[in-house]
């Protein structure tokens, strides 16, 4: 699995196999592709220590810490994720 970002128009961090089916979790999850942004030019690749290390930084929906066996249960299932979306949209 790889690791995606998305910035604009909402952040999103997201494990995916690829970039198209990283595309279709943003648009399914987080925010169209309908506001004149290509998320094409948006999205990039990035490390998984450094999605492992934004993961893990961040608090749960309630602002509760995420459990360590929870982060690592997400990292190594081989399903796509949503990881992490704008906080605007919660």
């Amino acid at each position: 699995m790889k690791f995606y970002e998305i910035h604009d128009p909402y952040y999103s961090l997201i494990k995916a196999k690829d970039e198209d089916e990283a595309i279709r979790k943003y648009v399914e999850n987080v925010a169209n592709d309908n506001e004149g942004c290509n998320l094409k030019d948006e999205i990039s690749e990035v490390e998984r220590d450094y999605a492992l290390a934004q993961f893990s930084r961040t608090g749960g929906e309630s602002g509760e810490t995420i459990p360590v066996h929870e982060i690592l249960k997400d990292f190594q299932s081989d399903d796509s994720l949503v990881l992490l979306v704008d906080g605007n949209l919660l």
